[in-house]
């Protein structure tokens, strides 16, 4: 049988054909011995025979080796088409024969248009058989014709509904796996910019905490090698400032590597959030010497929030640190109507706030985001820094 372009078509053709096949047998063999004891002895019959033998024979070939190249589908209609006209023109069975294998036309023929072609020929080569043997007769008229095209029409009917059925589940199979694929798409999409989120994220941790932390350790490493011989005092306290650090830039790493296992935000110290943030400006100034203005308003606030805070708070000293040359840092924690604000102020050199480009600050502008708040930066060359991060209450977020 030769292949179809629809997987769903073949597959029905194919079960269709095989549960045929017993009931088609069975008739070939009722036909051959309804020919061999009642047909009347002499050339007929004989040639009856061997046309049906012919008809068999090649659907037995086509049956057992489907890929052969001698007895395709349309050379085994031909030859039933053939068979169907001879057997009309001796009148011997052929309308059983038309009866048996009028499914084989739709099973053999595959597509309609070829179904429909051989089924034609075969009504007219039988019609035209009976014809030359009966002539225009009333019997001619009130049986062969009239039955004849009552089977065909039934054939017709049947095999254009079972070629409308294995249409309609091809289209449906045909989106379904459509569908699947889609979703498989989504799925590895979903898949992708969840592992580029949870990417970023971990960048962003380790910005804001072991990339700041190292980045003290070195200012106070430099600054204690510089007054070992001057001051040492200065100097111990220096060292033991960079081993406080270093102890909690790897519980910032611990930290980390835990969330990593169970992805989640991490952990801020223990306390209000102003106990929190009071600890890192003491730090801050303890180690760079500056003037630290802090008012803090003692807040409650759920964990998310505390580390969008604290984490805002140590990118903006960093920034302070590294590029401000101030001498004066100011910090507001403040409840407003429409949620918590943090404001961190500098009288340094300032920068102009459209042209940065850097991660902390960008970071800063996504975390707050993930928590539905926004980060404000107002600054200019001369005249110092003003960042004011707002983050509205988790009610409204989750909303």
């Amino acid at each position: 049988m030769t292949a179809l372009a629809d997987p769903l078509a073949d597959a029905f053709w194919a079960t269709s054909l095989r549960r045929w096949n017993t009931v088609c047998w069975a008739l070939f063999g009722a036909m051959a011995v309804g020919l061999v004891t009642a047909a009347p002895s002499g050339g007929s019959k004989y040639k009856a025979l061997a046309l049906l033998g012919c008809v068999v024979l090649c659907y037995a070939v086509l049956d057992r080796f489907p890929g052969n190249p001698v007895v395709r589908p349309q050379v085994y209609l031909s030859v039933l088409v053939l068979a169907l006209g001879g057997l009309a023109y001796l009148g011997s069975s052929y309308a059983a024969l038309f009866m048996v294998t009028l499914p084989h036309y739709w099973m053999f023929g595959r597509t309609p248009r070829t179904s429909m072609g051989f089924l034609g020929a075969a009504t007219g080569v039988t019609l035209t058989g009976a014809l030359v043997r009966q002539g225009w007769s009333a019997e001619f008229f009130g049986e062969t014709l009239v039955s004849t095209l009552i089977v065909v029409a039934v054939g017709v009917l049947i095999g254009l509904w079972a070629h409308s059925v294995v249409a309609q589940s091809s289209e449906r199979a045909r989106l379904i796996e459509e569908l699947e694929r889609t979703e498989a798409q989504l799925s590895e999409a979903h898949q992708r910019q969840g592992a580029a989120d949870e990417r970023e994220r971990i960048a962003r941790d380790i910005h804001d905490t072991l990339a700041q932390g190292f980045a003290s350790i070195i200012v106070l490493a430099e600054a204690a090698r510089a007054g070992m011989s001057d001051d040492p005092v200065r100097s111990a306290r220096q060292l033991w400032s960079i081993e406080s650090t270093a102890r909690e830039n790897l519980a910032e790493a611990r930290e980390l590597v835990g969330s990593a296992r169970q992805p989640g935000p991490g952990r801020a110290a223990a306390g209000t959030v102003a106990q929190t943030l009071r600890r890192t400006l003491d730090r801050f100034a303890e180690d760079t010497g500056l003037a630290v203005d802090a008012d803090l308003a003692d807040l409650e606030c759920d964990q998310r929030t505390r580390i969008a805070l604290l984490r805002c708070t140590q990118e903006s000293l960093a920034n302070v640190r590294k590029h401000a040359r101030a001498s004066t840092v100011g910090v507001v924690l403040v409840r407003r109507p429409y949620g918590v604000e943090l404001e961190i102020t500098d009288d340094g050199s300032g920068f102009v706030a459209g042209e940065s480009t850097g991660f902390g600050l960008d970071g800063m502008r996504k975390r707050l985001a993930e928590l539905g708040g926004r980060l404000t930066v107002t600054s200019s060359v001369g005249d110092g820094t003003r960042i004011l991060a707002m983050i509205p209450p988790a009610s409204e977020v989750e909303a």
